[in-house]
Formats: C-alpha cells, sequence, structure tokens
C-alpha cells in the first residue's frame, strides 16, 4: 500500500529519489576524495623516517637532539619484526646540522640508515633517486642529498661535502663525506635540506655505540591500525627511556590538519544532507496533506492513528531505497573511474603542492573503506526516515470528522 501511494505522484517520488541518490553521489565524493588524500599524505610522510608507528627515545620528536637515543637497537629491531601487523622496520639516527661545500654552508637534517632494512616501499628517498646510486651495504664515507641542497652548495656527483653536528657528549664534531647520488622528492624543504648516511658511519661521528639509534620507524599495511599496534607493542616489549608513538603523535602537524580538513568536509556534507532532507520533508508533507480526507476515512473506519503513522514512514522507508539504489547505479562507474583514472589538477594545484611539509598527489583519486561505505548508505537512510517524522506525525493527528467534512 505504501508503494502505491509512492507511485501516484510518479514524478514528485522520481525527483526526491534523485535528490537522495545524489546526495550519495556528494558523499562519496567528497569523502572518496578526502580519505584518498589523507592515505597519500600519510603513506608519504612516514617514509620520510618516522614511520606508521615509532620507538623512540623519549620526546625525541619534540626536540631531535644527539644525547636522546635508544639503546639495544638490534635487540628491539628483532623484538619488533616478530611482531603481528608488521610489515616492515628500519632502524634510523635523525639529527640536525650544518653542510657545506667549499662554495657554501646550509643548514640541514642527516639521516643515518641501515641499507639492509631499507626498501623504496618504506623510503621515499630511494624511490626518488634521479642521479647516481642508492647508498650500497659496504659504503661508509659517502652520501646521497636532494636536488635544491646541490644546487645550493654547488655540487656535483662525486664532489665532497662536510657536516657539522654536536655528538652525543655535546662536543661539535664534523667529517668529510663524497656525494654518491641525488634524489628529487619534489618537496623543497626536503630536497634542500636532507642528507642520508650510512648508519653505521654516522654512528661512530656521533659516538654512538654499535647498538644505539635514535628511532626505529615500523611500517603496517593500513595507517588506520597505527594506534592499534603502538597499544599491542607497549604490551609486548620494553623500550628502556623510550617511548612509541602513533603517526598521529609523531607527525601531529599532519594528523591535526588532516582532522580539520575531515571536520570541514563533514559539515559540509551535512549541510547537503540537511537540503536533501528538507526536500524530503516537502515532498512527504504535500502528500499528506493532499490524503487528508483519504486519511479520514481510514481512520473513520477503524484504522489507528500509530498505523497511519506507520503507513507514511513505510512510504518514507521506500523512498529512501529507491533513493540509495539510484545512488549506487550512478557511484559505481563513478567510483570505477575516479579509481582507476582520477581527475588531474596538476595545471591548478602546481607541480610541488604540499600540506604540512608533505607532497600531494595532483592526480585525484577516490577511496571508500567498507566502513566508510556503511556509514554513508546508513546516515543518508536515516536523514530521510527524520525528515519523515513529521509528516507521518501529521498524518496520525488527522482529525476524522474535520477531514470528512471536506468530503
Amino acid at each position: 500500500m505504501a508503494w502505491r501511494n509512492l507511485m501516484r505522484r510518479k514524478r514528485r517520488t522520481n525527483i526526491t529519489a534523485v535528490s537522495i541518490g545524489f546526495a550519495v553521489f556528494l558523499a562519496v565524493t567528497f569523502t572518496g576524495m578526502g580519505d584518498d588524500s589523507y592515505k597519500n599524505m600519510i603513506n608519504t610522510s612516514v617514509k620520510l623516517g618516522f614511520g606508521h608507528v615509532t620507538v623512540q627515545a623519549s620526546d625525541f620528536h619534540l626536540r631531535p637532539t644527539a644525547d636522546k637515543y635508544l639503546r639495544d637497537v638490534n635487540k628491539l629491531y628483532e623484538e619488533i619484526v616478530g611482531q603481528p601487523g608488521i610489515e616492515h622496520a628500519a632502524t634510523r639516527i635523525i639529527t640536525g646540522g650544518l653542510v657545506a661545500s667549499a662554495h657554501k654552508q646550509v643548514g640541514g637534517m642527516l639521516m643515518g640508515i641501515n641499507v639492509a632494512q631499507e626498501t623504496p616501499d618504506i623510503n621515499l628517498f630511494q624511490q626518488a633517486i634521479v642521479a647516481g646510486r642508492w647508498l650500497a651495504p659496504e659504503d661508509s664515507r659517502v652520501a646521497i642529498i636532494g636536488v635544491g641542497m646541490a644546487d645550493k652548495l654547488n655540487i656535483n656527483l662525486g664532489k665532497k661535502l662536510v657536516y657539522t653536528i654536536t655528538d652525543v657528549d655535546g662536543e661539535i664534531v664534523s667529517d668529510v663525506v663524497r656525494v654518491v647520488g641525488i634524489f628529487d622528492t619534489g618537496m623543497l624543504e626536503l630536497d634542500q635540506g636532507q642528507v642520508l648516511l650510512p648508519l653505521r658511519f654516522l654512528q661512530h661521528t656521533l659516538n654512538y655505540k654499535n647498538d644505539q639509534a635514535t628511532l626505529i620507524g615500523i611500517y603496517i599495511e593500513d595507517h588506520r591500525e597505527a594506534e592499534q599496534i603502538r597499544d599491542s607493542l607497549n604490551e609486548s616489549i620494553i623500550v628502556p627511556d623510550g617511548e612509541i608513538l602513533s603517526w598521529q603523535q609523531s607527525q601531529s602537524e599532519l594528523a591535526g590538519m588532516i582532522n580539520v580538513d575531515r571536520g570541514s568536509n563533514q559539515i559540509l556534507q551535512g549541510l547537503v544532507g540537511l537540503l536533501v532532507a528538507a526536500g524530503i520533508m516537502n515532498t512527504m508533507l504535500m502528500s499528506v496533506l493532499e490524503r487528508t480526507k483519504e486519511f479520514g476515512v481510514l481512520l473513520a473506519i477503524g484504522m489507528s492513528p500509530i498505523k497511519l503513522v506507520y503507513l507514511v514512514l513505510w512510504e518514507s522507508i521506500w523512498l529512501g531505497l529507491l533513493g540509495l539504489m539510484l545512488g549506487i547505479m550512478i557511484c559505481i562507474p563513478w567510483y570505477y573511474y575516479m579509481d582507476r583514472v582520477g581527475i588531474d589538477f596538476s595545471q591548478l594545484m602546481g607541480e610541488n603542492a604540499s600540506v604540512a611539509g608533505v607532497a600531494i598527489d595532483p592526480v585525484i583519486h577516490l577511496k571508500l573503506y567498507p566502513e566508510t561505505v556503511t556509514t554513508i548508505l546508513v546516515g543518508v537512510f536515516l536523514f530521510t526516515l527524520l525528515a519523515s517524522l513529521y509528516p507521518a506525525i501529521r498524518a496520525g493527528r488527522t482529525l476524522p470528522l474535520e477531514a470528512l467534512k471536506e468530503l
């Protein structure tokens, strides 16, 4: 009966169903674009050194100095890689200093890496080599720098540079290395200020022992599980004078930016939902007012007001389901295209667009998680039901005598 009532005004029903489908389309588009860009930014950021989860000396991410370091990192590394949910881990040293050539000097961030533990999947710099080579296990006095630093210092492959840092005892120390590789990440700050060195060589310069480093970067498949992995590690391993952080803690600026952007996105979707709900309520209310006489007859022959309310609610349920089906039919080809091809905004965003120091992919794709799809569909459906509550209650309050007077 509810379905037949909807079909009485097919044009009105179709327009309302299209508006519901359009709401689903907008929710999928906005949420999918946001989730895809967040995923890309997070996965790019964690490849710069700290990982999805970081085991580090206490407060190292707040003040990265050489006197803050982990002990027994080799033992810690073996314990970490054996934990469930962890795909990769890498021991690293990160410290600030000055880098100089015969022509000029600049401030920079030095990162010592264990080549045997690094892969292109977890190290952005290894992916970005544009000249020379990557570090080899037998390397000692060599370095890899960015194209921006090479330009600033006016040096090329094979040339020497000097770095000056503060060691674990607070002494200022220097050493000389030869440039064997140059990377180009597309992020100006990194390309101008990052230097990669062999871990053992930087340990020697800092006066660290072979089992000392500043952090261990941990990589997992899904960045959303970082806090769960962090809690699991806190229960299973002990880190003397250290702590275990998720990427939300070690890279709080990026996490804060994502939270603000996601909140703005949700507010925008909420406003769109309210507009759609207003349209649905208008449709249902018009339908109720047009059938005042009919409702009066039904009440007069014995139908209870609550059943009349249920009848109108069932109409909204069918209307909501129709709109959801239409939205799904629209979104399937749209999502397939955006997932496989995407839309290129490089001309608008520029070649080196970044947020919170992290490069942004100018090609926009959609990424939806199963729980996100469920949230969108349930949310739109609930908006439809809530919008029909007032018309349903209005129908239930129809007075049979007043309605029958109009016959």
